[in-house]
């Protein structure tokens, strides 16, 4: 599984609740977070009546209110109360903490630059440091071991913890805040200091392969990152495929990856959805490259909104999906602020690819087995898509 500080969720361990990865099916913020859309398609609604996500959320607001009541934290209250739902992917953020997540979504972050994912053994190795951040100015590299932060141990941890670590998520750490990392390159080991920052985010990347495929990375969904990909796809030769590397991207905005699934679409269904039992559905726009060869590359790491695109893709054989399984996120969760202005996010549905296959718990299984080598068949696959004139 990998990641990044940017979409790294707040790990609460207050009164023994413990907050985990999101994917949202509204406004959102986390990692691995999906949000259903900000415009063009409806957004969900919780049913109205004695429903039962309806009265958890009742519930958990019930606490809150009571908690403030009686001068206590109604922020601790709430994650009580949705520990108790059995909610797996239920969260309670503060009200800085929802802010701060939805400037990320925005493109905006506060961190140090790093993504890294979790080896088999459990050791913590850096994948990409971000240009121009603290990370790369103090000479972090890819390959870098990252053994502790701030004296913590990291071995062994999710990535998204040691993440959460990274950018001070338990201390709201702002702009400017201290961080010690312990790393190790080779058979040197060193501790460097660094200060988180403000960052810009750059999501959606393009590199051309020496026999002219175009490698479009998505890390991301955030708000921009579906236009970003049309403007690579203008940009990359006409009779060349596309690789869409979803590898290691986490999620974002779901909106961002309806729009991203028009750009090779022409119309028609991408996932259905539903929302106490009602149920919904997103369709991509009309117009989109449906002859351009196709592959996404897809691991463990590839989540919700990325799950969602990679879903769509493969049911309507329009790419062919190569890699490993995927995370198994696509549960929908929908928002609910609490007196305190902290927010509680409870599951309320889930969403299927277009053949009606649920993705929460399963994932999606390539077409083809891939490992480390997956671009390199990525390649061999689109030289037999392509147009054999």
């Amino acid at each position: 599984m990998s990641g990044r500080d940017l979409f790294c969720q707040p790990r609460r361990t207050r009164r023994g609740a413990a907050l985990t990865l999101v994917f949202a099916g509204v406004l959102v913020a986390g990692a691995a977070t999906g949000s259903f859309p900000e415009s063009g398609h409806p957004a969900p609604k919780a049913a109205p009546g004695p429903v039962g996500n309806a009265t958890r959320h009742e519930t958990v607001r019930r606490a809150a209110a009571e908690a403030m009541a009686d001068g206590k934290s109604p922020t601790e209250a709430a994650e009580r109360a949705v520990s108790r739902s059995g909610d797996r992917w239920g969260a309670v953020y503060s009200e800085g903490e929802y802010q701060e997540f939805q400037e990320a979504l925005d493109g905006r972050y506060t961190g140090v630059g790093l993504w890294a994912r979790r080896e088999r053994d459990g050791r913590i190795e850096v994948t990409r440091v971000q240009p121009g951040s603290p990370a790369a100015a103090a000479g972090v590299r890819v390959g870098d071991r990252l053994r502790s932060v701030d004296g913590r141990r990291v071995d062994g941890r999710p990535v998204t913890e040691v993440l959460s670590l990274l950018r001070g998520d338990a201390k709201d750490a702002a702009a400017g805040t201290a961080v010690t990392l312990g790393l190790a390159r080779g058979t040197r080991a060193w501790t460097e200091t660094l200060h988180r920052a403000r960052l810009s985010t750059d999501s959606v990347t393009e590199r051309r392969l020496p026999g002219g495929v175009t490698v479009v990375r998505i890390a991301a969904f955030t708000k921009g990152a579906a236009g970003a990909v049309r403007a690579a796809l203008r940009d990359a030769p006409a009779d060349a495929g596309v690789v869409l590397d979803l590898r290691g991207n986490s999620g974002g905005l779901v909106t961002e990856a309806v729009h991203t699934a028009s750009a090779f679409l022409d119309g028609g269904l991408v996932a259905t959805y539903d929302v106490d039992g009602a149920q919904r559905a997103l369709h991509a726009d009309a117009g989109g490259d449906t002859d351009r060869p196709l592959v996404a590359l897809v691991d463990g790491g590839t989540m919700s909104a990325a799950e969602l695109l990679t879903g769509a893709l493969q049911d309507r054989g329009r790419a062919v999906v190569i890699g490993s399984r995927t995370f198994g996120k696509g549960s929908v969760q929908m928002p609910t602020t609490l007196p305190d202005g902290s927010v509680a996010e409870l599951t309320v549905g889930h969403y299927r690819t277009p053949s009606g296959r649920s993705v929460d718990g399963r994932g999606i299984t390539p077409d083809l087995e891939a490992g480390p080598e997956a671009l390199r068949r990525a390649e061999t696959v689109l030289t037999g898509l392509g147009d054999p004139s």
